[in-house]
């Protein structure tokens, strides 16, 4: 694809977004395996997007299994240099009210196991993720949830657990101790991913739930969740329409350059299969 393109992730209960003109569906392989599903390509208020439900369309896929790298790299394959990522949360905070919106500028990491860099098989590298995701990016989601008045909290800290299964009241507490914002199942993985792969990346966090700390609210049921995914995956639409026009084409943010100086093995040392499933992600670097 010759011009720019944002992507979207959609987790639970953004499945797919109306508007989308002249739309196609591409499958794309990739050397880590099979994306989520097929991404849906098309304008959306002007700009070329590349919508992909996280979880597949029907749901069919646990946080555990997702294979992080393929979708990443079947973003960057398309063209794509920024990614929103929508999710649901439970919230960890007083002041964040279900159906309210975070834009977290934190993460914290609770999984298990999870692949969440390409480096690897004959090649290392150490990226900077001090700043985990795009300021820039960040700042235009919330200026548009602002924008079109919705209930918006800028910054706080995002803890990924392991799931499937919510939180116990244990660890929902001492998560709280903590400081953390708000609670969810998958997006550290695909932050740490898109850092790597030079794509600026931000979260739009949509609080569904207050975990089960909060004691004079019920605990946690799928049922309360269902009800507040779909209305937020209305607000979530009603802001990707409004913040997709603003993003600046012109990265002057780091995510560009993030591997510049990231790689600590000796070019020739590189074996050549790594360097070719490698070559879209950040082969200018491996010349």
């Amino acid at each position: 694809m010759g011009e720019q393109v944002i992507g979207i992730i959609g987790g639970s209960g953004l499945y797919n977004i109306e508007g989308i003109e002249g739309v196609k569906s591409v499958s794309i392989d990739t050397p880590f395996g099979k994306p989520s599903d097929s991404f849906t390509i098309g304008s959306l208020e002007g700009c070329q997007v590349a919508f992909l439900p996280r979880h597949g369309k029907g749901h069919t896929i646990l946080p555990s299994e997702l294979n992080f790298r393929a979708n990443i790299y079947g973003m960057k394959k398309l063209g794509v240099e920024h990614i929103i990522a929508v999710s649901a949360v439970g919230s960890m905070k007083e002041e964040i009210q279900p159906l309210d919106i975070v834009i977290p500028d934190q993460f914290f990491d609770r999984t298990r196991g999870r692949i969440s860099t390409f480096f690897g098989e004959g090649i290392v590298g150490h990226v900077s993720f001090a700043d985990p995701v795009c300021g820039v990016l960040a700042d235009t989601l919330f200026n548009a949830a602002k924008s079109i008045g919705v209930r918006v909290h800028k910054g706080g800290t995002y803890l990924c657990m392991e799931g499937p299964l919510f939180s116990t009241r244990a660890e929902s507490n001492v998560y709280r101790q903590w400081g953390v914002s708000v609670i969810g199942m998958t997006n550290l993985q695909e932050a740490k991913l898109s850092r790597e792969a030079e794509i600026c990346y931000s979260t739009l966090a949509m609080a569904t739930d207050y975990d089960c700390w909060h004691v004079s609210e019920e605990a946690v049921t799928l049922e309360m969740i269902i009800g507040n995914l779909n209305k937020n995956a209305e607000t979530a639409k009603r802001i990707l329409k409004e913040a997709i026009p603003k993003i600046d084409k012109k990265r002057t943010c780091s995510c560009a350059t993030a591997v510049q100086n990231a790689i600590v093995t000796h070019k020739d040392l590189i074996p050549e299969n790594t360097r070719k499933k490698l070559e879209i992600i950040f082969g200018r670097y491996l010349r």
